[in-house]
């Protein structure tokens, strides 16, 4: 007997749950530099942040890049020294747990890769109330893309219509309002509350413990209740 569809909750990891977005900036700046391409700065690389890794480099480079395989290879060396500075957000874990408490199915959507749950999740404290993962392995298109969101509802037996999204970047809210998917949009990953609302996000909070704060006044709240 297959089960009814539940509620849930989406969560982008980068920049939402762990403090990364700058370390990402700095991975990317110096990969581009490795491989010849001095022109992209740290600011095109941080409102980047939040677009997978080969739509990135076409973002900045345009499509028809040469050695976009070679850029997002150095950009994985870069970036693995700098994972020990990783760190959640205060108190992520107490936000997801609080989620689950209200019965919704708590699901990260990630652009990262299917390796990076490994330390993604011990590093949120998700071990025991994370229900799912989706990662750009499982679409082939991430984001800003909605397949990466509409693929974590169907696979994780989600009720599209009572399921928020949140994120810290317009490429989160945009995926989300393309995936028809209220969304939820947090400062905390360095985009700007006026720059998340003109993208579309519903509500804005300045991080996971400003929302845990307002958790039952906000979209997740109401959609806990039904």
């Amino acid at each position: 007997m297959t089960s009814a569809p539940r509620p849930g909750v989406l969560l982008d990891v980068d920049g939402t749950l762990l403090d990364t977005n700058y370390l990402q900036v700095l991975a990317w700046w110096r990969a581009f530099r490795d491989t010849g391409h001095p022109e992209v700065s740290m600011a095109d690389c941080h409102r980047a942040i939040g677009i997978a890794s080969t739509e990135l480099v076409a973002h900045l480079l345009g499509d028809d890049v040469p050695d976009a395989e070679e850029i997002s290879a150095a950009k994985d060396e870069r970036y693995q020294p700098l994972r020990e500075l990783v760190d959640a957000f205060p108190r992520v874990d107490e936000l997801l747990t609080a989620c689950r408490e209200r019965g919704l199915a708590v699901v990260l959507a990630t652009s990262g890769k299917e390796s990076d749950l490994e330390w993604m999740v011990p590093a949120i404290g998700g071990e025991d109330v994370v229900d799912g993962a989706t990662t750009s392995a499982d679409v082939d298109s991430a984001k800003p893309a909605p397949d990466l969101l509409q693929t974590a509802v169907t696979d994780n037996g989600l009720d599209a219509a009572r399921t928020v999204a949140v994120g810290d970047t317009v490429w989160d809210v945009r995926s989300a309002r393309d995936a028809d998917l209220p969304c939820i949009a947090l400062t905390c990953g360095g985009i700007s509350r006026a720059e998340l609302e003109d993208a579309g996000a519903d509500e804005v909070y300045d991080d996971p413990a400003d929302l845990l704060a307002h958790l039952d006044d906000s979209l997740i709240g109401r959609i806990a209740r039904g």
